[in-house]
């Protein structure tokens, strides 16, 4: 059943589905999706929540166990089962086929995954699932909707905008929804009851640390090795999350792993980019990216992503930070 995003709260009031697959790549919406869920299941009961990723080497039969075991508060329960690659692979597919179609009134199911194309719907596990299933598939914010929907943002945090400061919020921010909110939320600590104008966006945008990762993905993107090293030293030391700078680098690297696959089927590159939301300005810094990767090298880069990300978890040896710089580094050219 499929449900659309706005929607979603209107659904869970009729308490009608205790099974939800939401999948989408931009992290921000994916995860506001996530969490109407988890309250709304939280309201009819289902308190406790295990949670599991999925990724390579996974034991899918732990999610039965977990199906299977009784909740240790005598309360229902939320299985949260995130798939990093949105393919379960034969094992995992049919585990998801069973536990959808066994799952009991006591326990809930959240599937979270990247954005399923048409050849993922079609699967046999994938129509099992959503068979029962509510389909929450969320998209992109397109360009031209953007300014209206940061002006929301900023009315829902109880600010007063100028239209300027919000066209300035979106050119800084790139039109990353995660760093936009973040914005918005520093604002309202900042400016009390007056009208937030382009000083204090561009002032915040420059002084705040966190925006210092897309000058540090740009720097990739144009190959500048130099920069690169000097910026993830000083991100480092200045505490920012490294698993922050690597749901950036996915986003990115994704967006040009699309972008690349397209052009090599013969799409036009303008048309390309506008519909991979590129902006003007870093049409220059895309295309050199493009010019010095293909598909194998981008899938490559996501693959070392992965790495990075399992270390932060302790689900993987070795030092995040270095992993971490050995992506950047590649990104930009230098051959490690």
């Amino acid at each position: 059943m499929k449900i659309y995003a706005n929607k979603l709260v209107e659904t869970l009031k009729q308490k009608s589905l205790r099974s939800f697959i939401v999948s989408g790549d931009e992290p921000l919406l994916v995860q506001e999706s996530c969490d109407l869920v988890r309250r709304g299941l939280k309201a009819q009961g289902f308190v406790e929540r295990d949670l599991f990723y999925a990724e390579s080497g996974f034991d899918w039969n732990s999610l039965l166990y977990s199906s299977n075991s009784m909740s240790l508060f005598s309360e229902k329960k939320l299985i949260e089962v995130r798939l990093p690659t949105g393919k379960p692979g034969d094992a995992g597919g049919k585990v998801l086929t069973e536990l959808v179609s066994s799952l009991s009134e006591d326990n809930a199911l959240l599937l979270v995954l990247p954005r399923t194309d048409q050849s993922t719907q079609r699967t046999k596990w994938f129509k099992n699932v959503e068979a029962a299933a509510g389909f929450v598939q969320v998209w992109p914010i397109e360009a031209k909707e953007l300014l209206r929907w940061l002006e929301n943002r900023f009315r829902q945090a109880g600010l007063k905008v100028t239209r300027d400061a919000v066209r300035v919020m979106a050119q800084r921010t790139e039109g990353n929804l995660l760093a936009s909110v973040q914005e918005i939320e520093r604002l309202k600590l900042i400016v009390g009851e007056r009208e937030v104008t382009v000083d204090d966006v561009s002032v915040g945008v420059a002084d705040s640390a966190r925006y210092d990762v897309f000058k540090l993905i740009d720097a990739g993107l144009a190959g500048d090795i130099n920069r690169c090293v000097r910026m993830t030293t000083g991100l480092k030391a200045e505490g920012v999350e490294p698993l922050f700078i690597v749901n950036m680098l996915v986003r990115e690297i994704r967006s040009m792993e699309s972008i690349k696959t397209a052009i090599n089927q013969g799409a036009g590159q303008r048309e390309v980019f506008k519909k991979a939301r590129v902006w003007d300005k870093r049409v220059p810094l895309v295309t050199k990216c493009l010019d010095r990767h293909n598909s194998q090298s981008l899938q490559e880069m996501l693959l070392q992503l992965g790495s990075v990300d399992r270390a932060v978890k302790g689900l993987e040896s070795g030092d995040p930070w270095r992993k971490l710089k050995d992506v950047v580094f590649r990104l930009a050219g230098l051959r490690l």
